[in-house]
């Protein structure tokens, strides 16, 4: 039998992981809300993570209405914005760590890839921003602003090696270079990362690579890993 998570089921976990007391010894711990108790925190990181990061249409006034919903005292639009701080960005940071050590990233990995030294991931996401931040974010339509965020994650140690934010139109293939740090290791990468010459220097450095084919690419089949019962056709040397 196959069960659906609800929405309900997955931010009761979420508070589980992250109770309100939690949070308040946290922000009174980095200074969020020094001489400021009109911020109310375990509001603000649940209308953040439900409200705003999770929605739809995420807007600072969004955020804001969210917010002045679930809280016990409202804020004004300045009153609200002048709150979003960098100390603030800093402390939601460490929420979202903390979940990610406990709730998505697996720890263990599967016997297959021992083979590996490292199993690496790189991927990008996109994030939306003001349309007021779009001559330092340039996105890839007119009257928008957007940042993207190029992450390498080692799923064997559980880390995020590198990282780097850029504007929109910057490729994530940009962000991937090849060097000696590949020995050994394995790069799952998306169609984002497709490059023949790129593939030859993950080889050249000893390291091996996943990757989606183009829909135009025909590679020669080199070698068979497996045994196939009856008559079966060799493919060594043919084309896909």
């Amino acid at each position: 039998m196959h069960t659906k998570t609800s929405s309900h089921d997955v931010e009761r976990r979420l508070t589980n992981f992250l109770p309100s007391d939690a949070l308040e010894d946290h922000a009174d711990a980095v200074g969020v809300v020094e001489r400021d108790r009109k911020l109310q925190i375990p509001p603000l990181v649940w209308s953040f993570a439900f409200g705003f990061a999770g929605g739809a249409s995420r807007t600072l006034a969004g955020f804001r209405r969210s917010y002045n919903s679930t809280a016990d005292k409202t804020l004004s639009p300045g009153g609200f914005y002048q709150r979003l701080t960098p100390t603030l960005a800093a402390y939601l940071r460490d929420p979202v760590e903390t979940v990610l050590d406990e709730v998505a990233i697996p720890h263990t990995v599967s016997e297959e890839f021992n083979r590996f030294r490292d199993v690496m991931i790189a991927d990008g996401t996109v994030l939306r921003l003001h349309e007021l931040l779009s001559e330092e974010y340039e996105a890839r339509h007119e009257e928008q602003a957007g940042a993207r965020l190029h992450l390498l994650h080692n799923v064997t140690d559980q880390t995020i090696d590198r990282f780097s934010v850029t504007d929109e139109k910057r490729h994530d293939s940009t962000q991937f270079e090849t060097g000696s740090w590949l020995d050994g290791r394995l790069a799952i990468l998306d169609l984002a990362y497709f490059k023949y010459r790129r593939f030859a220097l993950i080889d050249e450095n000893d390291g091996y690579f996943v990757n989606r084919l183009k829909q135009n690419a025909n590679p020669v089949i080199t070698e068979e890993l497996r045994a196939w019962r009856g008559r079966a056709r060799p493919l060594v040397g043919e084309q896909i």
